[in-house]
């Protein structure tokens, strides 16, 4: 019978190299676990050593066990073994920075108070090398009494040794001695303990006394009522006028054992080397100077968007044409062969052939993250960020929003005040994420024509489509922490992690991810919507005589009058369900230049925002396997030259699509995920509605703006 599974909690600072670490233990064995009632992801995993496999736990980067939020004391109770859904850990790993060991060990010292084998990885040794710092292992180790592991978790340096560390560990291991803390303060905390009858733990008690208004106080007297908080004040008082003011006495005892740690274990050189990371930090984080660098970089990521994918994107629809052609072929005429050829491969193909530039995409956001250059990004807007009553905390979210607003909202998850945390979530999906890129990249060819222009001039205008969120997110956040969320400004306090090589695992396994969960999409969501419009737009399938339209198609096809066949498919789709509802609205269309194909593609977006180009595709019949690569942008040009009004006015038009597509709400796992962030549907509904009203008036003013400058 196979032994019971360890499990292993890992524990750190925020830029430790936490996720790193868990990566690299447990390789492609890992997934995401939910718990119910709170917001927390906890990412888990496995890893074998013999014939003993260990459970990964990766709790959210801390600074310090004194939780401050509700997600915060989640993972404070998966610590004590106080969440059903998980057993207590075994053994927990504490990963430190090995650069800035004095900091880190600080969250040690309170985990070594949880009375389990704590194993003590201390990573990026290689960065500490660099600085000139030391560590003896071994005389770390015989300070702290914890197992002590040097790794350097992107190259897979120690692992081995860890692993066999932490099955030691739990084996053997026996809890740690924990650092001393003021007499005065522990005789207090058992003073607590008791008066709760000892029905919680030690350390929640000394957390209950040191963490002032924070979420262990919250619980605590939600649990026992007022008369807890009282209690405490009181103690709290008594301890002030003892000289032992809380938390500042914790903080003295901490940092005083940490010195005499490191005093012996820890060799510094007497003054800092000037590294190179420090010139590029004044470059980066430079107000001018590192604007213009983040600027720059964001630039060459869209111009690396059109010109590294195009080979692949052509590759693609290639495919998708050949096999549709293939399809059709073998099939006779029909509802099922035009729902096959017509909704589920020309649609989704339609959608997936921008799979590349949205692979791209994710790895420029995985590098940038990987290096350290976002935590640089976070600090310099942070000055932008305050004025609009956000932090700098609120950028890393805003950020990750360009590759997919539904992990930008839940990164939210590091802001401290709900204030703040609710403005983010609330404006993260005006960031233009990878799903509006398929509509973003159809606009800019129907009027930046590869032949006439270069991908730099393309690529500037797909920019500005992305800096319209950069702008417009922080407006409406200030208008928001003006009127509904109004409120004190929280401080900014971010850590600037040590630049380091991109993993390429890390990378790539974002990247596959990425495009996995982009193709599930296209699987699912997407081809369920193709589905639905290709049958609005199919039925009824005869006129008003009661004959087939197809068959009408087909008898001029075969005497070679294409101008005929093509004069019916129009009549098919005007006359079709979809086409008798967007012609009904196309006055509310008519303002923002759109005519009713733009409108009902527009409409059957709403769930999943590519689906508008597979819409297109079928309104426009693009499955003709002659036609050229960019089939879809001559069917749409043609017929936007045939109209008086979308032939003159071409650019604002295809502005007016891109800004609408740029600030409207149509994505409902971005609007599931607020939900269940803000556990209310009041939020998602209030988001739905002032974004679409803003893309209205922001195609509007676009439109006829436009207009007007055109003449």
């Amino acid at each position: 019978m196979p032994a019971k599974p360890v499990t292993v909690a890992l524990v750190g600072n925020p830029n430790a190299g936490k996720s790193t670490l868990f990566n690299a233990l447990s390789g492609l064995r890992q997934h995401v676990g939910n718990y119910p009632g709170v917001t927390v992801e906890m990412k888990k995993g496995s890893f074998t050593v013999g014939d003993t496999r260990f459970d990964l736990i990766d709790l959210p980067g801390t600074y310090s066990l004194a939780a401050r939020s509700p997600d915060e004391m989640v993972a404070v109770d998966l610590l004590l073994g106080r969440r059903p859904e998980e057993p207590p850990p075994d053994v927990i790993v504490s990963i430190v920075d090995a650069s800035n060991l004095d900091r880190h060990l600080y969250l040690t010292t309170q985990v070594m108070e949880l009375g389990v084998p704590v194993v003590l990885a201390v990573n990026m040794i290689d960065v500490a090398a660099g600085q000139g710092v030391t560590i003896d292992a071994a005389k770390l180790a015989a300070e702290t009494g914890l197992t002590v592991v040097p790794v350097q978790a992107n190259k897979g340096t120690g692992l081995d040794k860890l692993r066999e560390a932490v099955r030691a560990a739990a084996t053997g291991g026996h809890a740690p001695t924990a650092p001393k803390l003021p007499d005065a303060l522990e005789a207090e905390a058992k003073s607590v303990l008791a008066g709760l009858n000892g029905e919680v733990p030690a350390f929640l008690a000394r957390r209950l006394l040191l963490d002032i208004g924070g979420s262990t106080e919250q619980w605590f007297t939600a649990k026992y009522g007022e008369a807890v908080r009282q209690r405490v004040t009181d103690a709290r008082v008594r301890l002030a006028a003892a000289g032992c003011a809380v938390p500042a006495a914790e903080a003295k005892a901490r940092y005083a054992y940490i010195r005499a740690v490191t005093a012996k274990a820890v060799t510094k050189p007497a003054e800092r080397p000037k590294a190179l990371t420090d010139r590029i930090d004044r470059v980066l984080t430079h107000r001018l100077w590192g604007t213009l660098a983040f600027f720059a970089v964001m630039f060459v990521m869209f111009w690396s968007i059109f010109s590294l994918a195009e080979p692949l994107m052509d590759l693609i629809e290639g495919g998708f044409k050949s096999v549709g052609k293939a399809v059709e072929d073998g099939m006779a005429p029909g509802p099922l062969r035009s729902l096959v050829v017509d909704g589920i491969i020309a649609g989704v193909g339609g959608v997936l052939v921008f799979l590349p530039q949205i692979l791209i995409l994710f790895a420029f956001i995985a590098v940038l993250e990987d290096c350290g250059y976002m935590a640089r990004a976070a600090f310099l807007m942070d000055r932008l960020m305050s004025r609009c009553g956000m932090s700098g905390k609120s950028f890393i979210p805003l950020l990750s929003s360009v590759a997919c607003a539904v992990p930008g909202v839940m990164a939210t998850r590091v802001i401290e005040n709900r204030r703040d945390r609710l403005a983010t979530i609330l404006v993260a999906p005006l960031m233009s994420c990878s799903a509006r890129l398929p509509v973003y990249t159809l606009m800019i060819a129907l009027f930046l024509p590869t032949e006439r222009y270069s991908a730099f001039a393309r690529a500037g205008v797909l920019f500005a489509m992305y800096l319209l969120g950069f702008v417009v997110a922080p407006l409406v956040a200030l208008v928001l922490r003006k009127t509904l969320l109004r409120g004190e400004r929280s401080l900014f306090v971010m850590e600037l992690p040590a630049y380091k090589r991109p993993s390429v695992r890390n990378v790539l396994r974002r990247v596959y991810d990425a495009g996995w969960a982009f193709v599930r999409r296209a699987g699912t969501v997407i081809l369920a919507s193709m589905v639905l419009v290709w049958a609005a737009l199919y039925f009824p399938y005869t006129d008003a005589e009661g004959q087939s339209y197809e068959t009408r198609v087909a008898e001029h096809t075969e005497k070679g009058e294409k101008a005929e066949a093509a004069k019916v498919k129009a009549e098919w789709k005007r006359e079709s369900y979809l086409g008798r509802v967007g012609r009904a609205l196309e006055p509310a269309f008519a303002p923002l230049g759109w005519d009713w194909r733009i409108g009902v593609a527009t409409l059957a977006s709403f769930p999943a925002r590519e689906v508008i180009v597979g819409t297109l595709g079928i309104l426009y019949e693009v499955d003709d396997a002659e036609e050229d690569a960019d089939s879809l942008t001559k069917a749409v040009r043609d017929d936007w030259d045939a109209d008086p009004v979308r032939g003159k006015y071409a650019v604002p038009v295809a502005l007016s699509v891109m800004v609408f597509f740029a600030l409207c709400m149509q994505c409902a796992s971005t609007l599931a995920v607020i939900r269940r962030e803000t556990r209310s549907w009041a939020w998602p509904a209030f988001t739905f509605a002032y974004m679409t009203a803003l893309a209205y008036v922001g195609a509007l003013v676009t439109f006829q703006v436009g207009k007007l400058l055109i003449g």
